[in-house]
């Protein structure tokens, strides 16, 4: 394995920070990453499924064009690839399952992009804590009916949240989360805008789990970044131990997570963005640079 460049030991050039996603849900990482002198590798550690159960999300759907919800809730960029994928069976888009009463929300910055990049608006969304907490803070204590499509592993936080301010809230799995690689027939492959994937970047240097365990062990990695809770589980079975390589998670479910397990997070980003992301790496090892 060719030897890391030189790095700068109070940023990021030369630092060579591990992607745990799919290749193309890493490239805007990567490219922020790239921007400023960093090598970004990528081992993808989780995949997504269809739901196995169709029909109940299908009969949740037609309700949901019916009128029968107040709100939708997306949760995750993959559940609004789920809404791409089943807009195109329906021969529609993404817009024309939800009807001009229902009100769109989401967690963050992230998906309120993706969401607007398929045509849908967004009414609510938190800009402080963005997450399933921020967006239960901002909702009004009122009755309402509630969509939510979610992983089959989601915690219960959201859906609870809304439920104590009110909320009739109806739960579906909208997509399965499983070890990379999933199964090529089941596999979600709606794509999202090339302007939210970044689909033009160069796609980064994939590794697989025994060049990423090589790595580790010569402590050529400076950093891995966990980007879901899911991710934080599969790198606690999969590459410990670290070693020198820092943990970085994007954010506090996903730090929670990896703390649980036992892993050490060296930094959590403040917002679950790109940004935040290489924000949360360079306070790291700037932090390594300040004499103690």
């Amino acid at each position: 394995m060719p030897r890391p460049e030189p790095h700068d030991p109070r940023g990021l050039t030369g630092r060579r920070i591990l992607i745990t996603r799919s290749a193309d849900r890493a490239k805007p990482l990567a490219s922020l990453l790239t921007g400023l002198g960093a090598a970004p590798l990528v081992l993808p550690l989780i995949d997504f499924e269809r739901a196995k159960d169709q029909a109940i999300l299908d009969d949740v759907l037609d309700r949901l064009g019916a009128g029968e919800f107040d709100w939708l809730v997306i949760s995750s960029i993959t559940s609004a690839r789920v809404l791409l994928e089943k807009a195109a069976e329906r021969g529609t888009n993404p817009a024309g399952l939800v009807p001009e009463a229902t009100r769109v929300a989401t967690i963050g910055p992230s998906s309120l992009r993706v969401l607007e990049s398929i045509g849908l608006s967004v009414h609510l969304a938190p800009t402080q804590l963005q997450s399933a907490d921020g967006l239960v803070e901002l909702w009004e204590s009122a009755p309402a009916r509630v969509l939510l499509p979610q992983a089959d592993i989601a915690a219960p936080g959201l859906r609870e949240g809304l439920a104590s301010k009110g909320a009739d809230v109806t739960s579906v799995v909208a997509y399965r989360t499983v070890d990379y690689p999933a199964v090529a027939e089941l596999r979600l492959t709606a794509e999202l805008p090339a302007a939210v994937e970044a689909s033009e970047d160069r796609v980064p240097p994939m590794l697989s789990p025994d060049e990423a365990r090589a790595a580790l062990d010569a402590g050529t990695v400076d950093a891995v970044v966990a980007a879901s809770p899911s991710a934080a589980r599969r790198i606690a079975h999969t590459l410990p131990p670290l070693g020198r390589c820092r943990l970085v998670a994007i954010g506090r479910p996903t730090a929670a997570e990896a703390s649980r397990l036992g892993l050490t997070v060296a930094a959590t980003a403040k917002e679950p963005t790109p940004d935040g992301i290489v924000a949360a790496l360079e306070s790291v090892f700037a932090n390594e640079g300040n004499p103690q």
